[in-house]
C-alpha cells in the first residue's frame, strides 16, 4: 500500500510540473536582472528551467554529501545487521535443538548466540540457556534463569511460568500458588496463571476472590462469554452452599444468581429452595423447584421437593410426586418419584404400575431394586423379590455424579482428584457399560416384566394363623361314632410296638390316601426345618409306614 501511494505521488509531481511548464509557456515574458551595473535579460520559460535545473542539483549534491558523511556508520550498521542475523539463526536453531530434547546442540547454539549478540540486548538467550539447562537435569541453573526472567519486565511472565512449573515438579504448592498468583495478578489474560490460581482460591474456599479473578478473565476475554457463566455460576453456587447455615438471605441471593447464569444447575436449585425454607417461603422453594425440573428432571429435586415440609404424610408427598409427573410426563426420573412416594403411601397399585412404567423407559439398577421393595411389602413373594435383584444385578448403574473417574454421592464444585472447577457431571459412572436399551422390538424392561415369575400360591398356612390351627387332628368316621384319631395316637406310647392289624393310621396318611391323586402335594417344611414341639403334632418322618386300616368297636 505504502508503494502504491509513493507512486502516485510522483506521477502526480510529473503531472504538476508539465502543467506549469505548459502554463508558462503559454504566456510568455522576459525576465530583467541588473547586478554589478550589468544587465541581464532572458525569456521567463528559460530561467524558470534554470531555477528547477539548480534545485535538481544542489539535491543531488546534499544527498552526495549525506552519503559521504554517514558511510562509516552505514558500513558499520551492515556489519552489525549481520552479525546479529546470524545469532539469531543460532538461536532459532537452538530453541529447535532444545524443543527436539538434543542438549548438546542447545548448548553449542547458544553459545555461538552469546559470542554474536549481547545477553542483555537478547532475553531469549537466557530461554535457550534454561531450556538446555532443564534438559540437561540441571534444575538449579534453570531456576537461576528463571529467576533473573522474573525481574526483568520484558521476560517476567515467562520467568514466572518456569518457576510455577518448577515448584509443581518438586512439590511445593505453596510457592506454586504464589507464582500463580503473581502472575494472573499482573496478567489475568494468561490462561495458566489463571486456571491455578483459580484452582486454588476454589480449594481453600476464597469464592469472593475467585468470582473477581473470574470477572478479570471474562474482561480480557480469556474465555467465552458462555463458559465464564457457567464457571461463574458454579462459584456462586459454592459459595451459597458455606453461606446457606450461618447467613440464609446471601445463600438464596447467590443461588439466585448462580440460577441467572445458568438456569439447569440443580446444586443451585437446591441451595435456594433450602434457604427459602430456612425463610418459611415454601411457596418460592416449590417453584424454583419445579422450574429446574422442567428443564433437567433430576432425583434430588424431586426429593427436596417431595420432602421441604417436614410436617407432611406420605400422601402429601406422593400429590407432590404426581404434580412432578405432570410437569414432565412420561419421563424416567418422575414415574420413579410418583412410584417411590405411592409406596411410602401404602398404594402398592399406583407404586407398581409406575415402576414397571419407568422400567420399560430404561432398564437401571435403581428401578428394578424399587420393584423388589415394592414386591416385598405388597406379596412377600420370595421368588418375585429375587427375580427383581436379579435384574437388578445385571442392569446398569443409575446416573451419578462423577468428576475424573470419581464417583461421589453429592455434587462438589472441584473435583477432588484434581482441582478442576465444574468437574462433576451427573452421568452413569465409567466402570458401568451399558448394554443395549433395546434388541429387535423388545425392550430390557419389558422383557424382565415378562420373565417375571406368578405369584406363589402355597397350601401352607400363613404366618398369622396360630401353628395350633395348622396341626388340627383330622377326624376318622368309625362305625358311625367319631372318635378324634389324635387321641388314638395319644393312647398309644411311641416305644411301644403295636400290633399291625390294629392300628390306626396317622391323619397325614389317612388325609393323603383317601384324597384323589389329582396333583402332586408339596410338603411346606416348617421354617426351623422340623414340626413345632407339640405332643399333639406327631413328626411324620419318626412314625413307622402302617398299612391302612379300619378301627371298628365292638
Amino acid at each position: 500500500m505504502t508503494t502504491i501511494l509513493k507512486i502516485l505521488f510522483f506521477f502526480g509531481l510529473i503531472l504538476a510540473l508539465a502543467f506549469g511548464f505548459s502554463w508558462i509557456a503559454e504566456r510568455p515574458g522576459e525576465i530583467s536582472l541588473i547586478w554589478e551595473g550589468q544587465q541581464y535579460q532572458t525569456g521567463l520559460i528559460v530561467a524558470v528551467t534554470a531555477l528547477v535545473v539548480i534545485v535538481a542539483v544542489i539535491m543531488m549534491l546534499w544527498w552526495l554529501l549525506r552519503t559521504l558523511w554517514t558511510s562509516p556508520h552505514s558500513v558499520r550498521r551492515f556489519f552489525r545487521a549481520r552479525k546479529r542475523d546470524r545469532g539469531y539463526q543460532a538461536i532459532s536453531t537452538g530453541l529447535i535443538a532444545a524443543g527436539a530434547g538434543n542438549a548438546i546442540l542447545a548448548r553449542k547454539m547458544s553459545a555461538r548466540a552469546r559470542g554474536l549478540i549481547r545477553a542483555d540486548q537478547e532475553p531469549l538467550i537466557r530461554v535457550l540457556d534454561a531450556q538446555a539447562a532443564l534438559i540437561e537435569g540441571r534444575h538449579d541453573e534453570a531456576r537461576r534463569l528463571f529467576q533473573e526472567m522474573s525481574e526483568d519486565p520484558e521476560t517476567r511472565e515467562l520467568g514466572l511460568r518456569g518457576l510455577y512449573v518448577e515448584a509443581n515438579r518438586l512439590g511445593a504448592h505453596e510457592a506454586a500458588r504464589q507464582y500463580a498468583e503473581t502472575a494472573a495478578e499482573a496478567a489475568p489474560y494468561l490462561p495458566w496463571a489463571a486456571k491455578a490460581t483459580l484452582e486454588y482460591r476454589c480449594r481453600a474456599g476464597h469464592w469472593d476472590d475467585a468470582i473477581r479473578l473470574l470477572d478479570q478473565q471474562k474482561i480480557a476475554h480469556v474465555l467465552e462469554r458462555h463458559e465464564a457463566e457457567r464457571l461463574k455460576a458454579v462459584l456462586l453456587t459454592a459459595k451459597a452452599e458455606d453461606q446457606l447455615e450461618a447467613d440464609p438471605a446471601g445463600a438464596r441471593d447467590s443461588a439466585l444468581k448462580a440460577l441467572k447464569l445458568a438456569k439447569d444447575l440443580v446444586p443451585a436449585a437446591i441451595v435456594a429452595a433450602k434457604a427459602y425454607g430456612r425463610e418459611d417461603n415454601l411457596r418460592k422453594a416449590s417453584s424454583t423447584l419445579e422450574q429446574v425440573w422442567k428443564i433437567e428432571p433430576h432425583p434430588e429435586i424431586a426429593r427436596a421437593y417431595m420432602r421441604g415440609r417436614s410436617g407432611d404424610s406420605a400422601v402429601d408427598r406422593l400429590k407432590k410426586a404426581e404434580k412432578l409427573e405432570a410437569l414432565k410426563p412420561n419421563n424416567y426420573e418422575s414415574l420413579l418419584a410418583v412410584a417411590e412416594a405411592a409406596l411410602d403411601a401404602q398404594d402398592f397399585k399406583k407404586a407398581r404400575a409406575k415402576a414397571e412404567a419407568a422400567a420399560r423407559i430404561a432398564s437401571r439398577e435403581r428401578v428394578y431394586l424399587l420393584l423388589a421393595d415394592i414386591e416385598e411389602a405388597e406379596t412377600g413373594d420370595q421368588g418375585r423379590i429375587r427375580h427383581w435383584m436379579g435384574q437388578a444385578l445385571k442392569a446398569p448403574r443409575d446416573p451419578a455424579w462423577v468428576a475424573d473417574g470419581h464417583v461421589s454421592e453429592r455434587w462438589m464444585p472441584i473435583s477432588p482428584v484434581t482441582g478442576r472447577l465444574d468437574a462433576f457431571e451427573w452421568k452413569m459412572p465409567f466402570d458401568q457399560l451399558a448394554g443395549p436399551i433395546e434388541e429387535g422390538s423388545i425392550s430390557e424392561g419389558e422383557k424382565a416384566l415378562a420373565s417375571l415369575p406368578p405369584v406363589a400360591r402355597s397350601e401352607a398356612p400363613s404366618v398369622s394363623e396360630p401353628i395350633a390351627a395348622s396341626a388340627a387332628p383330622k377326624i376318622v368316621e368309625i362305625d358311625s361314632r367319631v372318635i378324634d384319631a389324635e387321641v388314638s395316637e395319644k393312647s398309644t406310647p411311641a416305644n411301644t410296638p403295636a400290633a399291625k392289624p390294629n392300628k390306626p393310621e396317622t391323619p397325614a396318611v389317612v388325609a393323603s390316601k383317601e384324597s384323589e391323586p389329582e396333583r402332586e402335594t408339596t410338603v411346606v417344611e416348617p421354617f426351623f426345618g422340623r414340626p413345632p414341639d407339640d405332643p399333639g403334632v406327631k413328626d411324620p418322618t419318626l412314625a413307622a409306614p402302617e398299612p391302612k386300616t379300619r378301627l371298628k368297636l365292638f
